[in-house]
């Protein structure tokens, strides 16, 4: 029987463990972590994961700041908006939430961002960093992952790793750390040839392809650690991953659930970013 990745349980332990650290840099140094939220109209999900993020800071001890701004807002007005929080001494994180509307170039805007206030870890400097192995910003759900996976002391050293997906916030940085951990890995995306042939060779399967249960039983190995990184809404409004979850279950020695396994850690981790971001900044860490 497959052990449940539990994500809502590591991320408790995560923001207690963030909260402790906040107060004691409060306590050490006069530091109060800041984070601050950036949004740009109305997008419904975008609303709610910002209003999440806030609220967690907040719920941790540190500074909340959410800067709520319309659609028709301009490329220059976002920069501006950047350049006064990277100069404002209470942010030690800045997160500006993607998808931004068309006219905005989301490369300009992430990369205006100070690399030490990169809470996403998106910026190119830190996407450089993570590549060569030294300390770094690091995105925040595939360091979400790594955790969840410390937490139930799978070691994925040796192991063949399977991504499924490309992406710079998950597929490519989740391949860097797992690379860095000795593990021996392979990146499939929209043009792999035979993506069976593939996952079925994966002692760790990785999956963020966005595809709702493309990822069956059959076309994966006996004792996979099995990740989903997926969230689709089926047509009952009920939310699925890449994988179909009973079939792969059945096979793996691990899986996460949808929802509740790698969705809490990607927040939790957030938070863990910008404390360290703080540390650094008052010559700690």
């Amino acid at each position: 029987m497959a052990t449940i990745l539990d994500g809502k349980e590591a991320a408790k332990d995560i923001r207690r463990t963030v909260a402790e650290g906040v107060a004691v840099l409060k306590n050490a140094a006069g530091i109060v972590p800041g984070l601050a939220v950036v949004i740009v109209g109305e997008d419904p999900a975008s609303v709610i994961y910002t209003r999440s993020k806030a609220r967690a800071a907040k719920k941790c001890g540190m500074l909340d700041i959410l800067r709520k701004l319309p659609e028709e807002t301009t490329e220059a007005e976002l920069l501006a908006v950047v350049a006064a929080l990277n100069d404002d001494d209470r942010v030690h994180g800045i997160l500006v939430q993607l998808p931004l509307p068309d006219a905005i170039d989301e490369e300009r805007i992430v990369a205006a961002i100070l690399p030490s206030k990169d809470a996403d870890g998106f910026h190119p400097v830190n996407v450089g960093l993570l590549s060569l192995g030294q300390p770094a910003s690091v995105p925040c759900t595939p360091r979400g992952i790594l955790s969840l996976l410390d937490r139930h002391e799978i070691d994925v050293t040796g192991m063949e790793a399977v991504v499924l997906g490309r992406s710079n916030i998950v597929g490519k940085p989740m391949a860097a750390l797992l690379t860095a951990r000795n593990a021996t890995v392979t990146i499939c995306h929209s043009r792999t040839k035979d993506l069976a042939f593939h996952t079925r060779r994966a002692d760790l399967l990785v999956s963020a392809m966005g595809r709702p249960e493309m990822i069956t039983g059959e076309m994966v190995r006996e004792g996979v650690v099995a990740v989903d990184v997926g969230i689709n809404r089926r047509e009952d409004g009920t939310l699925t991953g890449d994988l179909h979850y009973e079939s792969v279950a059945a096979k793996a020695m691990a899986i996460t659930p949808v929802p509740g396994g790698v969705g809490p850690m990607t927040i939790a981790t957030l938070l863990g970013n910008v404390l360290e971001l703080a540390q650094r900044s008052g010559g700690e860490g």
